[in-house]
């Protein structure tokens, strides 16, 4: 098959790409890198009027005629290329805003992708509608949206999770599932919301890399380090205030026992190789499954603190502690954990193997990769 692959902000279409490839596909991927991460593309797209004297620039732009002079020049780039984004037989969108351009910017590359290509599929791996609104109406037990109502945000430091659930971009989430054979899950996260929708085909893991990924044992024979990695835009999103705090009650209650490395707004590059030597990976709190950082650090054998609620268990078939330790917005339970572990550092050892082995029967990127091409055919 002839595969495009439209975005990219956690590395899955990088993995999937290099999966399918290995399998006997042809793949392009198009995408602007998300931001400082900077993720690797065949076809990269360059954001502008971003920072800076540009930033205020596009804001008075944006005031005076409504127009947000990013988006429209990212999809003018986009269209650069457009012999190149024709005559797949199937075009995968990340999101619904895939390219991260306004919507009605969006619309006009999903149209000529629509018009120029056999089949478009949709993968449901990060906000948008259904995920916002399941969690907006308190579906899930929390939710990136429990800091909205707990009061520790502002609806305008929220607006970039609220504009989801806004009439304009439901307008958008309609034209998109309009236009799209079917929509792939990525994880639980995205599963429960969607799991009743008639567009939806169903879970699919996300692809990981092993060949790249090394599994290391890292037994402790000094301190325990512990890795805290931050990404400030999405500082209450990912519950890291919970993580600080019980990370300064460690410190005080095991000052020469652990070793606390903290790391924020890194590239991709440098994050991945930052938390090499730790033992323990602070992923993320609100979250009933693992995101794309997680399941690289357990492919490497960490113990990683992330999401893994009964509903991810029950699926797996798993038991709590298996693979990596579940979190909760809750300090006590943080530091509770944490002290287990740095008591009793041979679980350390236990859960990363298991981690490990987890990833290659689950997440393996060839595996997952063929999985991804029945789901495409069964639907052309």
């Amino acid at each position: 098959m002839k595969i495009l692959l439209v975005g990219e902000y956690s590395r899955l279409h990088n993995s999937l790409k290099e999966g399918l490839e290995a399998i006997g596909h042809q793949v392009t991927i198009i995408a602007s890198g998300d931001y400082f991460k900077n993720y690797p593309a065949d076809i990269k797209l360059h954001r502008s009027f971003d920072k800076g004297l540009g930033r205020k620039i596009k804001i008075a732009v944006y005031k005076l005629f409504k127009k947000d002079i990013t988006s429209i020049l990212l999809i003018k780039q986009a269209f650069k290329y457009k012999n190149l984004l024709k005559n797949h037989d199937v075009v995968q969108l990340i999101n619904e805003r895939a390219l991260g351009a306004q919507p009605k910017d969006e619309q006009k590359l999903i149209r000529f992708l629509k018009e120029h290509n056999s089949k478009l599929f949709l993968l449901c791996c990060g906000t948008d509608y259904l995920s916002v609104k399941y969690a907006y109406d308190k579906n899930f037990r929390y939710s990136i949206l429990t800091p909205f109502f707990k009061g520790k945000v502002t609806p305008k430091e929220y607006n970039n999770v609220l504009s989801y659930i806004k009439p304009t971009y439901l307008n958008h989430h309609q034209f998109v599932y309009k236009n799209i054979q079917g929509v792939i899950a990525s994880d639980m996260d995205y599963h429960l919301p969607m799991k009743d929708h008639p567009n939806y085909l169903g879970l699919i893991p996300n692809p990981i890399n092993t060949d790249k990924i090394s599994y290391t044992e890292n037994p402790v024979n000094d301190k325990i380090i512990i890795f805290h990695g931050i990404n400030k835009a999405n500082f209450y999103k990912k519950g890291n205030d919970f993580f600080e705090e019980a990370l300064k009650v460690i410190k005080d209650k095991y000052p020469n026992k652990t070793e606390i490395i903290i790391s924020e707004n890194v590239p991709y590059n440098e994050y991945i190789n930052s938390y090499n030597k730790a033992h323990i990976l602070l992923d993320q709190i609100y979250a009933y499954d693992q995101g794309y950082n997680a399941l690289e650090a357990m492919a490497k054998g960490k113990v990683v603190f992330t999401g893994a609620e009964t509903e991810f268990l029950d699926y797996y078939q798993l038991k709590e502690d298996e693979v990596c330790v579940n979190t909760l917005p809750n300090v006590d339970y943080l530091v509770e954990k944490l002290s287990w572990l740095i008591e009793n550092p041979e679980k350390i050892t236990e859960i990363g193997k298991n981690a490990r082995k987890f990833i290659e029967k689950n997440h393996d990127y060839r595996e997952v990769a063929q999985l991804y091409i029945e789901k495409y055919r069964s639907e052309i």
